[in-house]
């Protein structure tokens, strides 16, 4: 029996409307009930999950797909772009006036303010225009940034830059990851201190994101939202996340 599940939250707890169904919720409490430990794997950071930890009782989680590790309440991995690195690809950026947002545990901090491209992609997370501060990243732990350019320049940063990972989450930005950083390697660490293996755990997402966790794990469900490439992997395949998709795939593989 497998021991663990780990859900993605936008676009696969969370519907398009950025709300997790009732449906979902009560999927969730009953495969506890029956013996699951509960966690969360995302590329969004712990101070935007906050509210869910709390209202599905969360204290297992992967974050910043896989930067900032949490096992019942302990921080047990993190991880990030070093900061030279990181220094070139923000000038890399200036220079064609392509901006990046910060992110510690805490906060999120922009390095320039009224940016459209940040507007927009912030706006899909419901998430308001950061504070603005270029340097954060120069006193700060940063465990993930943002860069915002377009699709067709991303090329550019990832010659320029082959020591990092640009995984797009939106038509405008991209999160910047360590080489080798991912959900799957975040979901390892919860793994090892449960004295699991990656067999023993299965895991529901459904963007880019999400495809080494899917991979990595001994069952990897994609959404019927997801994203193609993700499907492709998946070793099954749910409902739409606006159609109860979560509950009903549980419920077919005998979670629930």
């Amino acid at each position: 029996m497998k021991k663990i599940l780990f859900f993605d939250v936008d676009g696969t707890l969370y519907n398009s409307e950025k709300i997790l169904p009732a449906s979902a919720k009560e999927a969730l409490l009953e495969a506890r009930r029956n013996g699951y430990e509960i966690a969360i794997a995302t590329g969004r950071a712990p101070f935007m999950i906050q509210s869910l930890l709390e209202e599905l009782d969360i204290n297992t989680y992967v974050t910043f797909n896989g930067q900032y590790v949490v096992y019942r309440g302990e921080i047990v991995y993190t991880n990030g772009v070093e900061r030279d690195e990181l220094s070139k690809i923000i000038a890399f950026g200036n220079v064609r006036h392509e901006p990046v947002v910060f992110l510690d545990d805490q906060r999120m901090i922009a390095s320039i303010g009224n940016n459209e491209m940040i507007s927009e992609s912030l706006n899909t997370l419901k998430y308001p225009y950061p504070n603005i501060d270029s340097t954060y990243y120069m006193q700060n732990e940063v465990y993930q940034t943002l860069i915002f350019m377009e699709e067709k320049d991303e090329y550019l940063y990832r010659e320029a830059f082959p020591n990092v990972q640009f995984v797009r989450w939106h038509r405008y930005s991209c999160d910047v990851l360590p080489k080798g950083g991912s959900k799957a390697a975040g979901i390892e660490k919860v793994l090892e201190k449960m004295g699991l293996t990656l067999n023993d755990a299965i895991a529901f997402g459904d963007g880019i994101n999400d495809i080494e966790m899917l991979q990595a794990v001994g069952t990897g469900v994609a959404m019927g939202n997801g994203h193609e490439r993700v499907k492709a992997v998946a070793t099954h395949i749910a409902e739409h996340v606006d159609e109860d998709g979560l509950a009903k795939i549980m419920r077919q593989l005998n979670i629930i």
